[in-house]
């Protein structure tokens, strides 16, 4: 997976944080799809440098973060 520093974000780009993520949990992060990437931030500091990935990328991340959650 490439990884790509964004050097600021589009104003066209829509966050979205996880339902279980809450201001007062654990840090978490926001995502916004866009048509050639998925941009990634840190929600608790949304002025920091995120960074993008392809969406064959991300949908390879997250599959292999779903299959870590179901481990025992």
């Amino acid at each position: 997976m490439t990884l790509k520093i964004v050097t600021r974000d589009s104003p066209s780009l829509r966050w979205t944080k996880s339902s279980y993520s809450s201001n007062d949990g654990p840090q978490c992060i926001e995502v916004a799809a866009a048509t050639d990437a998925v941009h990634v931030r840190d929600s608790k500091d949304v002025a920091r440098r995120g960074f993008a990935v392809s969406p064959a990328g991300w949908t390879a991340f997250t599959a292999y973060a779903a299959r870590q959650g179901t481990r025992s």
